[in-house]
């Protein structure tokens, strides 16, 4: 019977720091004789490479900030994970599950471009640059098309049960959805779907939403804003407001929370809907005040009566109109 420990190190094997980083867009170039290489450290941000890789060790160590370890200890401080979530995380990615979702993600980005009902409904929904679309990987579910395409790759029915791609009736549970891939360290944890019929709106596999949306373009600036909708942050993508992440909802999750204060010098701009029943105003008061407690600078924006981001855009207004309403904000 094999300890712990051994299997853990069975685990690492299996998925080595180097081939992890570099799959993660780490770039580091050989030095000395070439048993180690450096580059920047993806843990802080620095000008001057001072992370190194040993590969035959699977270890890393940055001189900059003075941390290091194995890729365990790498996915704990790079995800802000638990020692034992930070396995589960590891296992998760060498899993069948894993590389189910990335196909089943690429799939319906194939299918997008060759259903006009969901070209029409981007278009209806404000988004038509083609560079944010693929940027953030959106796709469409048409049905009857994905059980026998994951099928010919070689996935088993019981797995797209167990994942909930595919109903107890055998259909595409994501049947005539916009299809939003969530990542999370650039591995896809979930799937959001948005109906663009008559079905209930919103869809999200029975699993973790991960972390905040594109929370690795955002994470590193100063000044952040959060959004209710996927819908919201793409059309303020569009318009030049790259620092936009969302937490699908108005609900943060732990890892959620603790992103968003993982820097005491962040500002966040809580851009929710407005509500005719307040629950947005109500939920954008109740984080700003939390965010407030714990160090932050949080403001509420407030848009007109009724509005959401998306919908702000599609009655008329531009960026200049969303830049002053950034401007007349209101602290808890």
């Amino acid at each position: 019977m094999r300890t712990m420990g051994e299997d853990l190190e069975r685990l690492k094997q299996r998925f080595p720091l180097l081939e992890y980083l570099q799959r993660h867009h780490w770039t580091g170039r050989p030095v000395g004789t070439g048993s180690e290489f450096v580059g920047l450290c993806p843990l802080h941000e620095e000008t001057h490479p001072s992370f190194y890789v040993n590969p035959h060790k699977n270890l890393f160590y940055c001189h900059g900030c003075g941390r290091g370890g194995d890729l365990i200890r790498f996915l704990e401080l790079s995800l802000h994970l638990s020692f034992r979530s930070s396995v589960a995380c590891l296992r998760e990615q060498l899993a069948p599950a894993a590389q189910l979702l990335e196909h089943t993600a690429a799939f319906y980005q194939l299918q997008l471009s060759r259903h006009p009902e969901a070209v029409h409904y981007l278009l209806q929904r404000g988004l038509r640059e083609p560079a944010v679309i693929e940027e953030l990987g959106i796709g469409y579910a048409p049905g009857g098309k994905l059980r026998a395409h994951l099928s010919d790759l070689g996935y088993s029915l019981e797995l797209l049960l167990q994942t909930g791609l595919i109903g107890s009736q055998g259909g595409d549970a994501f049947c005539r959805r916009v299809i939003f891939p969530c990542r999370q360290n650039h591995r896809i944890l979930n799937l959001y779907g948005r109906s663009i019929g008559t079905a209930f709106p919103h869809r999200l596999l029975p699993r973790s939403k991960g972390g905040l949306f594109a929370w690795e373009s955002v994470r590193h600036c100063s000044h952040v804003i959060l959004v209710e909708g996927l819908f919201d942050l793409a059309i303020l993508w569009q318009e030049g407001f790259r620092n936009t992440t969302c937490a699908i909802g108005t609900h943060l999750t732990p890892l959620q929370w603790d992103q968003l204060r993982d820097s005491q010098n962040r500002r966040v701009d809580i851009v929710f809907d407005q509500d005719d029943n307040q629950a947005g105003q109500q939920a954008a008061l109740a984080l700003a005040q939390r965010l407030h407690l714990a160090g932050l600078t949080a403001r509420i924006v407030r848009l007109p009566a009724g509005h959401d981001p998306n919908s702000f855009f599609l009655a008329g207004a531009n960026r200049a109109d969303f830049i002053r309403c950034l401007e007349e904000v209101e602290s808890p």
